[in-house]
């Protein structure tokens, strides 16, 4: 289903989002509150788009596919927690043979292509990990930058997925130059003070598809299923 229609300062263009105007953290409610070290977002609710003229993320649900080309795999809307997920549109590289374009279908550089924000209440500074869950079906749809407030530190680049593909994983390791699938515990930010920060994700490979994140403030080996925010504000 294709559609366009305006809420505030947000305008939906062909299932994907866009921003018409720049929205601070001031001017929207926070998408989500951190309580006791966790915060849980769907990717989906994302309150701006940014840098989307090469590549943009669009929603894909059971009643919304992005009328986008290329696309190299069908919908993955089984498994996606809340029914929906977003994926950046169009992916022209899914594996080493396809050619690869730099600032168009590859961005090693965090904060150069289809960028989107999230502004999220925390009650306690400090660090948290950063946790995301992705469907991934090739070598080169597996990686995203992580930032915060307009900025991209280093901890926050080359988020990388390596294994369960075909299938919604989640995962937080950071890919190096001696371990190109990641290190765990290397992807966090570092939140100054209590308030609205804002979290933003930039692409690095087109075609990844983004279904959730958690931000937790402790380290942890693994995640499952579509809620294990649940399980760890039990702990």
């Amino acid at each position: 289903m294709n559609f366009s229609f305006k809420f505030g300062a947000l305008a939906f263009v062909s299932g994907a989002f866009f921003c018409q105007a720049t929205v601070s953290a001031d001017e929207v409610e926070p998408v989500a509150v951190e309580k006791g070290g966790i915060v849980a977002v769907e990717a989906e609710d994302f309150v701006e788009q940014t840098k989307d003229e090469i590549r943009a993320w669009y929603r894909v649900d059971e009643s919304t596919t992005p009328d986008v080309t290329p696309d190299g795999d069908p919908p993955h809307v089984e498994g996606a927690s809340g029914g929906a997920y977003i994926e950046i549109l169009p992916d022209t590289r899914r594996t080493h043979g396809d050619k690869l374009i730099r600032g168009e279908n590859f961005s090693p550089e965090p904060g150069h292509l289809a960028i989107i924000h999230y502004p999220i209440e925390f009650e306690t500074a400090g660090r948290y990990y950063v946790w995301a869950r992705i469907y991934s079906t090739g070598s080169e749809d597996n990686g995203i930058h992580v930032g915060l407030n307009g900025e991209w530190p280093a901890a926050g680049q080359r988020m990388q997925w390596c294994q369960g593909k075909h299938g919604w994983r989640w995962e937080s390791r950071q890919r190096t130059k001696e371990q190109h699938c990641g290190v765990k515990h290397k992807i966090f930010i570092d939140i100054p003070e209590p308030g609205v920060h804002t979290i933003s994700f930039s692409m690095r490979e087109d075609g990844i598809e983004f279904d959730k994140f958690i931000l937790v403030n402790e380290q942890h080996e693994a995640m499952e299923g579509t809620s294990p925010e649940e399980n760890l504000a039990q702990e």
